[in-house]
């Protein structure tokens, strides 16, 4: 390959793509005649979190794109030198059922399927003694079924105890994806799998871990504080479970894409549980599955409707969307669940019952019912209009809005942003750092994006202005003054991991004066106790009265203010990144954007391309 060159773009071409220099520059290191459009394609995409790009598609648009000589797709097979057409044969790009691809990310979806046709083929082995093992604790099983009273509207598939279907899928396979919204009770599904799996087998080694370390101890905290009628070994074990972040879990190798735990040295766990999976990129996800030893239980959690990575790929949300058009259970399965749940109303219902052939059929539970989010509740039913494009919906919303958890500032208003800023004055005069953390925690403003009179850095310091205009008083009888890199009170996200000090991307803490020139930053540790550190210790950080949705996502607040663009045409703005947003308040939601464009994000899905949608079927060659 050639050095890299840096790509002399027309005045045409730097007026529509001002910003997007580095996908000229990947272009420019092939210069095969007639290329160049395909690699900046795939280079835009790929930041966009696609893993691949249609060439029939981006021929079609090829006179909207500042290049003048595009070769046709079929002219790419002459490029011997750069694409391959097989998998076996190694070039920079492959082309496969007309999909162009990095080679090393088509690798990741090779792996990655390799990895789930391994695991179930492996689950074949153990799948009857499993069962054995259930039916032999059977009274231990129904106890753990949950009564799901039925709501006027619900379909009859609300009515069924998914909760305790997804643990005994669990417990019987080796791969299971457990997915739901808010409220919805994934934690504590695992908590009914862990407990039936540790009633059979007593020194079962499980690990916890997610994306985040804020998502890793939230799981740790959820599965402590369970209230499932445990047995005295069983609640010791919960309690001594130790979450992790991913990368720790992995083991995290410096200056190297590859970690301590890979195929040929797997994970030492009989159980590994992932939280908050939709944030995994491609690559994490394969390097995930190589890592799963034979006989290990590998549950992923999630919302397929959040957010995906913002890396390339959406493994997560491809596998859950997969099995929307096939039938969920088989009528042997559905018998053997049912026997297990007591009232006959929380049956797998007929209408879910079926003969199909999805490779992962049984393997991927959704989760219905919310249990935080009731019938009444304006932000589950807010939620549920923006990720469903319901226009009908969002529009009796705008017009006649009676709900008092969901507020909707369209005409926006300062006066309505500063009474929702106003949370921000009850952590500062609280004297103890532990307590001020969990009273700042309980409110957060998420923005759309960065930049911009509505972006992060704009609403910061709109914050840092009211709250010393408001006059207020530190602990210290000093008042709040956001003057210099680090002040009293000011709240601080790490952007960059730290190993030694266990800080780790998106972990929030609190600013405080310990003497009069020693400042000290203080995090919850993973154990719920509060760190000191020397603020010269802690790294690259922001402030973080507000944050970007993205970086929300593993967290939960009281109360939360949804600041969006006034511009609705943004690529940016999903029903995705709404739902998401929304989502993260437990008690109140303020949404802070027009009518425009709030219809306009709910019209507009992510949609990444990837391989899995027609590479699925290679889990049963």
């Amino acid at each position: 390959m050639q050095q890299l060159i840096r790509f002399q773009t027309s005045m045409t071409a730097k007026s529509i793509l001002k910003d997007e220099e580095v996908h000229y520059y990947f272009a420019d290191c092939f210069p095969q005649p007639g290329f160049g459009a395909y690699a900046f394609w795939l280079s835009k995409k790929m930041a966009e979190g696609h893993i691949c790009i249609d060439v029939e598609e981006l021929y079609a648009l090829r006179h909207q794109l500042p290049f003048e000589n595009i070769i046709s797709p079929a002219d790419l097979l002459l490029l011997t030198d750069i694409i391959s057409t097989d998998a076996e044969t190694i070039k920079p790009f492959l082309l496969l059922h007309n999909k162009l691809y990095l080679h090393r990310y088509f690798s990741y979806e090779t792996s990655i399927l390799q990895a789930l046709k391994h695991l179930l083929a492996q689950e074949k082995n153990h799948y009857q003694q499993r069962t054995n093992e259930l039916l032999a604790i059977a009274d231990t099983v129904k106890s753990l079924a949950s009564t799901i009273p039925s709501q006027p509207g619900d379909p009859p598939a609300y009515n069924t105890d998914w909760q305790l279907v997804a643990a005994l899928l669990a417990y019987c396979h080796n791969f299971t994806i457990i997915t739901g919204g808010p409220g919805t009770g994934k934690t504590t599904t695992v908590a009914k799998v862990l407990s039936l799996l540790y009633e059979t087998y007593p020194d079962l080694k499980v690990a916890l871990a997610a994306p985040t370390g804020k998502a890793a101890m939230r799981m740790g905290e959820s599965l402590k504080a369970t209230t499932l009628p445990l047995s005295a070994n069983t609640r010791q074990r919960f309690n001594e479970l130790e979450p992790a972040t991913l990368h720790r879990l992995l083991g995290f190798r410096y200056d190297s894409i590859y970690f301590k735990h890979d195929a040929l040295h797997p994970l030492p766990y009989d159980v590994v549980i992932i939280d908050e999976a939709s944030m995994i990129d491609v690559a994490m996800f394969a390097k995930l599955l190589s890592a799963i030893g034979n006989s290990t239980r590998l549950i992923l959690l999630g919302d397929r409707n959040q957010l995906a990575s913002v890396e390339a790929g959406s493994l997560f949300g491809d596998l859950c969307r997969l099995q929307d058009a096939t039938a969920l259970f088989s009528p042997d399965k559905a018998a053997f669940i049912n026997s297990f749940i007591p009232a006959a109303d929380n049956h797998i219902n007929a209408d879910v019952i079926g003969q199909g052939d999805f490779p992962l059929m049984h393997h991927i539970i959704e989760l219905k019912k919310s249990h935080r989010f009731g019938s009444n509740s304006g932000i589950g039913k807010f939620s549920r209009a923006i990720i469903e494009n319901d226009t009908v919906a969002l529009n009796a919303i705008f017009r006649q809005n009676t709900w008092s958890d969901v507020l909707l500032d369209t005409t926006i208003d300062p006066q309505h942003l500063e009474r929702m800023i106003e949370n921000y004055t009850a952590y500062i005069g609280e004297s103890d750092p532990g307590m001020a953390i969990k009273a700042f925690n309980r409110f957060r403003i998420l923005c759309a994006v960065k930049d911009g009179d509505r972006g992060v850095y704009a609403m910061n310091k709109l914050v840092e202005r009211l709250l010393k205009k408001w006059n207020l008083k530190n602990a210290d009888g000093s008042l709040f003054n956001p003057e210099g890199e680090f002040y009293e009170n000011r709240p601080v996200i790490i952007t960059q991991n730290n190993k030694e000090l266990e800080l780790f991307n998106g972990d929030v803490g609190l600013v405080r004066k310990k003497t009069k020139d020693q400042y000290r930053a203080y995090f919850e540790g993973k154990d719920g106790n509060i760190r000191e550190l020397p603020v010269a210790f802690i790294g690259k950080c922001e402030t973080v009265f507000a944050m970007t949705i993205h970086k929300s996502q593993g967290s939960e607040y009281d109360n939360v203010l949804v600041v969006m663009p006034t511009q609705k045409e943004n690529q940016l703005l999903t029903r995705e990144l709404l739902y998401t947003a929304v989502t993260r308040a437990k008690q109140l939601v303020m949404v802070s954007a027009t009518e425009a464009v709030m219809m306009q994000t709910a019209a507009q899905s992510v949609s990444r391309a990837s391989g899995i949608n027609y590479r699925y079927r290679e889990l049963t060659d």
